[in-house]
Parts: structure tokens; C-alpha cells; sequence
């Protein structure tokens, strides 16, 4: 079974997809992790972010690993061409270079086949910004999530500071998300927007736990077997 969770930057859609998958028993994969590990390695080795056919290469031929602890179906680290890029790929400067490489058709191209690929080996929670109407148009359960921009920017200052990584500038994180909900929309390959069957979730005034019992709640009842 896949429950896709798409959805804006700093919308809660990585801790709501890991909270979701551990509750459920699923695994989780985290896409944008995929794309923010191809622009790391495409600055690292200096292929211009315009370049899509370049990019394209380098997509499909590096390695991106999750790593996990035994009995954890929430990956702890990612790691691209034995490089971890665990923390790396959650800086200002990746957020500012993974827009471009996420809008090559050449690199959507190769994630879109490998993310399809992860999901066919089992039960996944899978987040992104395609996943529902792209990655898994079939999938048994969609939901878009999404907050205001300002929600979001608060959000993602305060996981920043937390983590030790990234801008921590309210008004410049703000102006990242704006001008990202700006490129990620109007993309010509695989624009954000939600999936005509996707279930709507605005999560600027919710807590983060009754969003997470609503979609599980409603993921097991569209679960293939009864009982689970």
C-alpha cells in the first residue's frame, strides 16, 4: 500500500510522514532527500544547475542510500556516492540550489523511476511534491498538505535552530518558501499541485497529532487486508 503525502516547503510533510509510517508499520521515503542529495553532488562537482542533460547523467548514475537502524522504518541518514550527506542537504544552500535540479525532466525522469522502484517493495509512506500525480497516480491513499506561508517560515526557523542547520532569518527563510512555491507551481515537468483524489489538509491552526490520527485513520480503512 502507499499513502503519498505531497505538499509546499515547510509544510510538516516529513514529520507527518515519519510519524504516519511508524504508526502504521510502513516504511517511509523521503524524496526531496533524493533531490537535495543530486544538487549537493552536482555543486560539489560543479555541473551549472541549467545543465539538465548533465544533471540528468549525474541523477541516474550516482548511488543514494538510506541508512537505517534495524527495526526502524524511519531512515537516520542518506547517503549519495558513499558521501553522508545527512546533514549537508538541510542547509540555506541547498535549499536555494535543489529548485532548478528538481525541475530537470532529465532528473525527475531517473528519481521518478527509482522512487517507483522503492515503493513496489512494500508498504510506504511516501512524501514529496508528485507523489499522487506522478510518482503514484494508483495510490491507495493521497493527501496534500499544506500551511500558510508565514506558518511554514516560523516552522522551518525553529527546526533550523534546533537542528543546528540553516537560516534561522525569519524573513529570508520567508522569502525562500515564497519564491520556492513559485518555481515548484509553475515547473513545466511535474508542477506542484494537489491530485484531483487527494484529501486537502490545511495545517496552519491544526496539532500536528490530529493530523497524523486522520490520515492513519484513514489509511487503514482502505487497507487491502481487513484487520491490519
Amino acid at each position: 500500500m502507499i499513502v503519498a503525502i505531497d505538499g509546499p516547503s515547510g509544510a510538516g510533510k516529513s514529520s507527518v510522514a515519519k510519524a504516519c509510517a511508524k504508526t502504521l508499520g510502513f516504511s517511509c521515503l523521503d524524496t526531496g532527500a533524493m533531490y537535495r542529495s543530486i544538487a549537493w553532488l552536482a555543486l560539489e562537482r560543479g555541473v551549472p544547475l541549467d545543465d539538465g542533460a548533465a544533471l540528468g547523467q549525474l541523477a541516474r548514475s550516482c548511488d543514494i542510500r538510506f541508512g537505517h537502524v534495524e527495526g526502524d522504518p524511519i531512515p537516520k541518514t542518506v547517503s549519495i556516492d558513499g558521501a553522508d550527506v545527512t546533514s549537508a542537504i538541510r542547509t540555506a544552500r541547498i535549499d536555494k540550489a535543489v529548485s532548478p535540479v528538481s525541475a530537470a525532466p532529465e532528473v525527475r525522469e531517473a528519481m521518478v523511476e527509482l522512487q517507483r522502484a522503492v515503493g513496489r517493495s512494500g508498504d510506504y509512506v511516501v512524501e514529496g511534491r508528485d507523489i499522487g500525480t506522478v510518482v503514484f497516480p494508483d495510490a491507495e491513499l493521497k493527501v496534500f498538505l499544506t500551511a500558510s506561508p508565514e506558518e511554514r517560515a516560523h516552522r522551518r526557523v525553529r527546526q533550523n535552530a534546533d537542528r543546528g542547520v540553516g537560516s534561522i532569518d525569519y524573513d529570508e527563510v520567508l522569502s525562500d518558501i515564497v519564491r520556492r512555491d513559485g518555481y515548484d507551481s509553475n515547473r513545466a515537468e511535474s508542477p506542484l499541485r494537489p491530485a484531483e483524489d487527494a484529501l486537502s489538509i490545511d495545517s496552519t491552526d491544526r496539532y500536528i497529532e490530529d493530523i497524523i490520527a486522520e490520515i492513519c485513520a484513514l489509511a487503514r480503512s482502505r487497507m487491502p487486508q481487513a484487520g491490519r
